[in-house]
């Protein structure tokens, strides 16, 4: 059979799609390579949230497409939010691409990997698709470390973003499903489960079950074999106080929340359709971080939206100044055709988002360094992930204060007791601190999971048994990214 090459790009929620079509490739029989040059047929799985994104896309399918000249390749494909917004100009402009396929279309990686599969016309729109427990799905993380997808879509209506045009209204997966999922994650070694979604706060409305996300992250709590579990992707007003809660007393949920504010402005949160203000915004951090003590707070910005006045961002700037959030990305303002706010005036030009962008994130770096050094002497867990990237002379490894791929991480200059192994879960004591990054010496002593709260978490719906997916396996390229370009801070 055909020898399958995948490049995945854009955030982790695309990132699982890629891992499905792996899986279903794979179940079937065909041969994975992680190198393009011995690849017969060479997957895109593309990201179009936005400019920066779709150039990314769009260059690494013409990169792929040179393949078919100089390489073994026979066909390319490409998948992904790129085909929702662009399948007719991919086909005309891209005549290297064999085929297509939408968010919606993943099990037809079949169709279009066999010898017969050619796809260049439209066909009737497909039906919202999500992947479930017993769909095959073969992890591209560390083994240790893998994300739950737990919701497709969405039905906010910010002015910005064109997600629900490419993956539709929000829908759960059934709750049962997720639950069955991660224990099978948790058996194959998977200690780090990060959950990921659109917009993962709303999770379950659509199925009549109220603080879903509440409940799932308690019964995630009980699998044994699981060390932490984190989510992503927290909309501000669906912060509850019963999710503020479930993280506070489950102990396996790391005290990590990622909240994308988008701005602080009252202006421009409503010509974002987003609503709130800075001030609700600070109160709502003062009570998680009331109930939660020592948690760490993520956010990301826009900067550059259509009618941004130097007011709305010096108030910007007073709300990061207050909040000292712990990590921080900031993103320059895409506009996109096919979204709300495209038609708006008082466009900002570009120089002047990008100096906002600079002064942000060096005010930033500030805080960031300032939160770091006050941890110098703590003792803390650490997720150890192997030799540095940067240095062989040291060890690379995250907090629970640190989600993969998006924050900074813990340096590991000196341990006791064994020499680090990656996916090792060890106290580290705190020695120094970068802008961004901690440094540490690794105790010998191993981390399991903090004690349980005195106050009893309430148990969730029994589990059910569930078959294990089939040998996990990695693409040859993957350049995961938050949404767009990735911002450390």
């Amino acid at each position: 059979m055909p020898k399958i090459g995948m490049v995945s790009l854009g955030c982790p929620k695309n990132l699982v799609d890629s891992e499905v079509m792996l899986g279903i490739l794979a179940r079937q029989g065909y041969e994975l390579t992680p190198r393009p040059e011995q690849a017969d047929v060479i997957i895109v799985n593309t990201c179009a949230f936005i400019e920066p994104a779709k150039r990314e896309s769009i260059n690494s399918i013409l990169e792929m497409a040179e393949y078919k000249k100089f390489g073994a390749a026979k066909k390319l494909v490409v998948a992904g939010c790129l085909v929702e917004r662009y399948w007719q100009e991919i086909l005309k402009e891209i005549p290297e691409v064999d085929f297509v396929i939408g968010t919606n279309e993943l099990e037809r990686v079949l169709e279009a990997c066999g010898d017969s599969g050619t796809r260049r016309s439209a066909d009737a729109p497909a039906e919202p698709y999500l992947y479930h427990e017993f769909t095959p799905r073969l992890l591209s993380t560390p083994a240790y470390s893998a994300y739950l997808k737990i919701a497709e879509g969405c039905d906010h209506p910010c002015s910005f973003c064109v997600i629900p045009q490419m993956r539709g209204r929000f829908r759960s997966r059934r709750f049962a499903s997720v639950i069955r999922e991660a224990e099978n994650l948790a058996r194959q070694g998977v200690r780090e489960i990060t959950i990921v979604g659109q917009d993962t706060t709303s999770y379950a409305e659509d199925l009549g079950l109220r603080d879903g996300l509440a409940s799932l992250l308690r019964e995630l709590g009980n699998i044994p074999e699981l060390v932490w579990v984190r989510f992503l992707y927290c909309y501000p007003n669906r912060v509850t106080e019963a999710l503020i809660a479930a993280v506070a007393e489950t102990p396996k949920v790391a005290k990590y929340l990622d909240i994308p504010l988008q701005h602080s402005s009252a202006r421009v949160l409503k010509l974002m359709r987003r609503g709130s203000s800075g001030r609700q915004f600070l109160r709502m951090l003062e009570k998680i971080r009331a109930a939660i003590p020592g948690v760490a707070l993520r956010t990301s910005f826009i900067v550059g939206f259509p009618g941004e006045s130097e007011d709305d961002f010096k108030a910007l700037l007073d709300f990061v100044a207050a909040a000292e959030l712990d990590h921080l990305g900031v993103f320059l303002y895409s506009n996109e055709e096919s979204s709300r706010s495209f038609e708006l005036s008082d466009q900002v030009a570009p120089q002047v988002a990008r100096r906002r962008q600079r002064q942000l994130m060096a005010m930033q770096r500030k805080i960031s360094r300032c939160k770091l050094r006050r941890m110098v002497g703590e003792s803390l867990p650490v997720l150890v992930e192997g030799r540095s990237e940067e240095t062989e002379l040291l060890y690379q490894g995250r907090s629970e204060r640190q989600a993969p791929g998006i924050d900074g991480s813990v340096l590991i200059n000196d341990f006791a007791g064994p020499a680090p192994q990656a996916g090792d879960f060890r106290w580290a004591t705190v020695t120094g601190a970068g802008d961004y990054d901690l440094v540490a010496r690794l105790e010998a002593r191993v981390f399991a999971e903090r004690p349980t709260p005195a106050t009893p978490v309430p148990a969730g719906s029994p589990l059910v048994p569930f078959q294990p997916n089939p040998p996990m396996c990695g693409p040859f390229s993957l350049r995961g990214q938050k949404d767009g370009p990735s911002q450390r801070g």
